[in-house]
């Protein structure tokens, strides 16, 4: 007997053995489409899809850990656990459809116990059920955990999309490069159709060669991995159903920014900067790597506590989202704050979507009215 499962019957047929190929005709003519991604993430019915981006936490031990950088009288019941609030405050007022932590979650030269600070710092996400994806920055294995054990104990928690590394990516550097789809309006003529593409990578903390001073960088094997993933989803986008004459729109996200990011001035960006670059002091390629694959429409990054601009150099934006944590530095009367990201569909008919017509973004402060700030079209 051989069971054959098509769009969720299954059809029991008796095939002798020579006959076997059968059953791959039989794939092939079963009723109804086959998925062609899968996916958790969709956009929803009125085409919209929302990213809030938390930027350095900074978490350590919950209430025992003092804040820093904040007016003198901010100082007294100051702790990680002002972090935790305003992701909730934050969670509670966008009601996005995924959070993204962007590295530096826990600051493990501080955190007693890695484990229990990761518990916490991304408790508020995963009590919301809304799925949430992480990459690491430079300081979140200076705790008990390694590296690998950080991200690790990151895909092991509840809601999560977070992947240690891709399972077809053979040997790749870091810990935490991974892709996510976003498929179009269910019932759309996109509904098996990825039409923003998620891509997550370890930016590394330091530098491992003796010759190179300073942060790490996004290294050869990585950028092999993100240009070939990019490759099969223009295929993908570009083929039946409803073939498209480009690539999905790419954003990506990481910890440490490029080189490139000390291109802008106050005259070409949107936002703050208040400090330098703290970027590789190499220069590995990956922003040529992003031009080389086309429609990369723009990168997350932060590290930079200080620097919450957003500026746009040969049709990519590079944006800081700004510093999140209590714990960690920042400037006395400049609020924290987080970076969201609202994807529109193009509305094709009455109850129709279509492609990405539109990608915004703005911040919003932790402060009485959590006041929005910055909004511009990317």
């Amino acid at each position: 007997m051989v069971a054959v499962l098509c769009n969720k019957r299954v059809l029991v047929c008796a095939f002798p053995i020579f006959k076997i190929l059968f059953v791959v005709i039989a794939l092939c003519i079963c009723s109804g489409p086959i998925s062609a991604i899968s996916t958790p993430l969709r956009f929803n019915r009125k085409g919209e899809f929302k990213i809030l981006q938390v930027a350095d936490m900074h978490y350590a031990d919950g209430k025992t850990t003092a804040c820093m950088d904040v007016l003198p009288n901010q100082v007294d019941g100051c702790s990680d656990l002002n972090t935790t609030a305003f992701i909730q405050r934050m969670i509670k007022a966008e009601k996005p459809d995924l959070v993204v932590f962007t590295g530096d979650n826990i600051f493990g030269l501080d955190a007693t116990d890695a484990a229990k600070s990761l518990d916490a710092a991304f408790s508020p996400a995963v009590m919301s059920n809304i799925p949430w994806a992480a990459v690491l920055g430079n300081h979140d294995q200076e705790s008990t955990l390694s590296r690998e054990g950080v991200m690790k104990h990151i895909v092991n928690m509840k809601n999560t999309l977070s992947l240690v590394n891709p399972p077809d990516a053979g040997i790749i550097d870091g810990f935490g490069n991974y892709n996510l789809e976003v498929a179009g309006v269910s019932g759309s003529q996109f509904h098996n159709k990825s039409v923003l593409n998620l891509y997550f990578l370890d930016s590394g903390d330091y530098s491992t060669v003796p010759l190179i001073p300073g942060y790490g960088w996004i290294k050869a094997s990585q950028q092999s991995w993100f240009l070939h993933t990019f490759s099969r989803l223009k295929k993908a986008y570009m083929d039946h159903p409803k073939p498209q004459k480009e690539s999905a729109p790419g954003l990506v996200y990481f910890h440490i920014p490029l080189p490139e990011y000390a291109s802008f001035d106050a005259t070409n960006f949107t936002g703050v900067k208040q400090e330098g670059i703290s970027s590789p002091s190499t220069n590995s390629g990956f922003f040529t790597a992003m031009l080389e694959a086309g429609n990369v429409r723009a990168v997350f990054t932060g590290h930079d506590h200080k620097n919450d601009f957003c500026g746009k150099l040969l049709d990519i934006n590079l944006c800081y989202a700004g510093g999140f944590g209590y714990h960690a530095y920042g400037k006395a009367g400049w609020a924290r704050r987080a970076r969201v990201v609202a994807v529109k569909l193009k509305k094709t008919s009455k109850a129709g979507w279509g492609a990405v017509k539109s990608i915004k973004t703005w911040k919003r402060l932790d402060d009485q009215h959590l006041t929005a700030i910055d909004a511009q079209v990317l």
